[in-house]
Parts: C-alpha cells; structure tokens; sequence
C-alpha cells in the first residue's frame, strides 16, 4: 500500500494486481497488471510529472510502470529474494534497492541498468541531501545510504565504492535491536525505524543518537511495579527480554536492554531509584534510576542460577541484599555493598551468599519481611516455607512449612503472611504458630497475585 501525493492509494493484491483508487470520489482509477505472485511493495517516483509508479512482488524483480499507459516499461532484475524496500535520490535520476537476498542495489532510471551491486545484509534508506554528515565520514556528495536490519545497527554506505563509513555503536550487553524498517524524517533531520518487538525508535541526524521510543505492543504484561521518587514511573516486564519504563506524567518510554531472556519478576527497593529484575536467561539483574534525568541503566548482575528464575525481592529496610526464586528449586540470598561502584562497561558481578536447596519443584514466589528478618517463599510443590535471613554472612534457616493448598503456590506477601495457590484459594497464615486462620475461596480458578495494604492491618481470628 502507498499513497500518492494527489491524495490517491496503491493497493497490491495477492492476485499480482495493483490498483490506484481515488480516495476522495472513492473509484479505481488504475487497475495494472502483469505481477508475478503477491505485490508486497509499492512507491511512486518522487518527480510526480513523470507519472511513475514502482512495485515488487514474490517474483523478485521491480517493475516500472506508466500510469498513462498503464503499462509496464521495464522490469528491473538484480535481486535473488524479495525486494523489501526502495529508495530515490532527490533528482530522481537513482534508485536504491535492498531485498531479502542481503544486498542493496543503485539502479540509473534513465538507462535502467544497475550501476552498483553492494552487500550490506540489511534494509536501506537515503541519507537526506544538502545536510553536513562530515562528523560520521561523509566527505564526499556521491549517493549515500543507510542500512537498518536484523542485527540492530544503523549503516552509512558509500554506493560509488560499497563502502561503510560509519558504523553505530551499540551497547557491548544485550539482544540486538533487530530492525524490520526505517523511514526518513527529512523535514526533522531525524530517522525513525520499527523494530522486530513492535517499538519505534527516533534518532537524530547526524549524530544517530535515540531521541525517542514509542512502545506498540507489549504483549503479555507479566509484572509491574512504581518506579521513582513519588511513584513518577512504572517499570513494566512483558514477554520480551526488555524492559520498559514508562514516565506516567508525559506516558513517553525507556526500552532497557540486558537480558536475553524473557523477564519474569522486579521489584523496587524504598527508596525508589533501585530496582531488580529476574529473567529466562538465569540472571538477576540490579538497574539504577537517574532521580534527574530519568535515565536507567544496569549496574550489577548475578548469574549463578541453573534454570530460569521467576521470582525476586529485594530487602525492605535499606538497599542491602536481593534474593531470587529458580526453577532450579533454589533460593539465593545476594549481598550487595554499601556503594555499586561504575565502571566503563563492566557491571559489578553479584556472588550469591546463600544458595538453598529450597523446594522440591519451582520457586514462584519469594517475599521478605519489613524488618528483613524473614523470608517467606511458595512454590509448585503446594508448599509455602518460612526462613530467618539471620545476620549477615548466616545461611537461612526454616522456621516453618505452611501446607493445605491443593496445587501450585504462585504467590506469597507478609501481612504477617498470605498466599495464594493455583487451586483458587487465599490463604491466611500466622507465624507464630504456622497456623492458616483464614481462607477466602472466591476465586474459580488459579490466581496469579497477591499485594498486601501496607495501611490497612488485618485483625486475626474474627
């Protein structure tokens, strides 16, 4: 699909028909045909006195059509898969294409041969004319164009000698922000592309540094908490191994990269500027706020678990430990020093001063105590256990096991204890004598979570 600038649409079929409707009376007015398989591209030349249109369909090669005629000049053959996007140079006299097969192609429309073949393993648009880009290696005025693909990095190509002259410069930690498309902002000097998750990315030109994100779609939402002094942010983790931070002022987003696995569980420490994230990729991971800026940014993580890890907490009292819930069946306490030094690029690798052998099945829950001497964690074995952290430097100890629901713990919180199971029940507990007091069967079936008031006390045994 591609709208002229005569307010009239293109629409490619997959009978290998394309067809030019006028929007405002609503009939078509071109109906062209001769495309081998479905039409998947279509753009019009950019001088619009020459009455251009051009498209590609499964067949691989680009035709040119003339709308006066209505018939196809010339089809344009060089790429071995799909063509995926195509780009003109301001005067209209080259075209620039990149397919599926990896390379770009610079065409001369005048005598429709190919003047350049260059393999650049992704897609491709113009650089914008008449703007400096002297600062990333643009010296000259020949063609230059900017690729953007599956590995995440945006390209400046030299199309006369199939050069790169500039490369950006990702973040060494990470998944790569696999990129399906990318457009130019001329009028803003800016570039915006699409990644595979669905998210737009802003840069500015010519400098390509992210100005803004915008977040599309965030499929399943697995856990969120208030980020922020005064709860000015919320920290979101999707079935995707990013997170995303959203300012609940102006809605505008962080997309965090660091895991490489899905992210299942956060939490914020009190003062609101901490927080930490476990993930499918068998890390924890401890993420810094900027109060001021609002940037966020990774500063330790741990990686000594053997399967994924589903649940963290982190203490509640000051910022002095983290521990983590694994489908390994395993609970591990992590110290964490009184200042996280910053180093340029490394992160502080977190050592687990506690590891235990907690649970017969999956860890899905862990909660600590407001005066962070107790530990609380639930799990699919039916079993919600009760530990004393002890002082710093002691192995946890278990005060008490808490039975009586059916099926999986998936929750667990102190107020002074409750949990909830798959089998639909909340429970109620003391721990003084490990007695359930309470349960509220409501539910029809499994419930996933659990938040306890921190205002409202509830009264025991009425």
């Amino acid at each position: 699909r591609s709208f002229s600038p005569d307010c009239s649409v293109w629409l490619g079929g997959c009978d290998g028909t394309i067809k030019l409707w006028d929007v405002v009376k609503q009939y078509c007015t071109h109906n062209l045909k001769g495309s081998s398989g479905v039409v998947h591209l279509v753009e019009f030349h950019p001088d619009i006195s020459l009455l251009q249109l051009f498209s590609s369909a499964s067949d691989c090669g680009i035709r040119m059509w003339d709308l006066r005629s209505s018939q196809c000049l010339c089809v344009l053959q060089s790429h071995y898969s799909p063509v995926t996007s195509l780009a003109f140079t301001p005067d209209g006299a080259s075209m620039v294409s990149s397919g599926r097969d990896k390379i770009c192609t610079v065409w001369d429309l005048k005598s429709r041969t190919a003047r350049r073949t260059v393999p650049v393993y992704e897609s491709v648009v113009l650089l914008p004319e008449d703007e400096d880009f002297s600062e990333i290696g643009v010296k000259t005025k020949e063609i230059h164009f900017i690729t953007a693909g599956s590995k995440g990095v945006l390209r400046v190509w030299d199309a006369s000698s199939a050069r790169c002259v500039f490369a950006q410069t990702l973040p060494s930690y990470g998944d790569p922000r696999s990129l399906t498309y990318c457009l130019p902002l001329p009028s803003s000097l800016r570039l915006a592309t699409v990644t595979a998750e669905h998210n737009i990315l802003l840069y500015q030109l010519p400098s390509f540094t992210t100005q803004q994100q915008f977040v599309g779609f965030n499929d399943e939402v697995l856990d969120v908490k208030f980020l922020g002094k005064g709860d000015t942010h919320i920290v979101v983790a999707t079935n995707s191994s990013q997170l995303k931070v959203f300012d609940l002022a102006t809605s505008s987003c962080k997309i965090l990269y660091g895991h490489t696995d899905t992210v299942l569980s956060l939490d914020v420490f009190k003062k609101g500027s901490l927080f930490v994230s476990c993930a499918k990729d068998k890390s924890v991971r401890v993420w810094r706020q900027d109060p001021d800026s609002g940037q966020v940014c990774c500063v330790a993580q741990g990686c000594s678990h053997a399967n994924a890890v589903g649940s963290i907490t982190c203490s509640r009292m000051k910022e002095s430990f983290v521990v983590s819930g694994s489908q390994d069946c395993t609970i591990k306490v992590w110290d964490l020093p009184e200042t996280i030094p910053e180093t340029d690029g490394d992160m502080f690798q977190l050592t687990a001063r506690v590891t235990e052998k907690a649970h017969d099945k999956d860890v899905n829950s862990v909660a600590v105590s407001p005066n962070d001497k107790l530990l609380v964690s639930g799990s699919q074995d039916r079993l919600a256990k009760l530990w004393s952290l002890g002082a710093p430097g002691a192995d946890l100890a278990l005060l008490g096991v808490f039975r009586g629901h059916r099926r999986g713990v998936w929750c667990v919180q102190f107020s002074p204890m409750d949990q909830v199971g798959s089998d639909g029940l909340v429970k109620l507990w003391t721990i003084k004598t490990n007695e359930c007091v309470k349960t509220l069967d409501a539910h029809q079936d499994k419930v996933w979570g659990l938040h306890v008031s921190s205002v409202i006390t509830p009264t025991l045994g009425q």
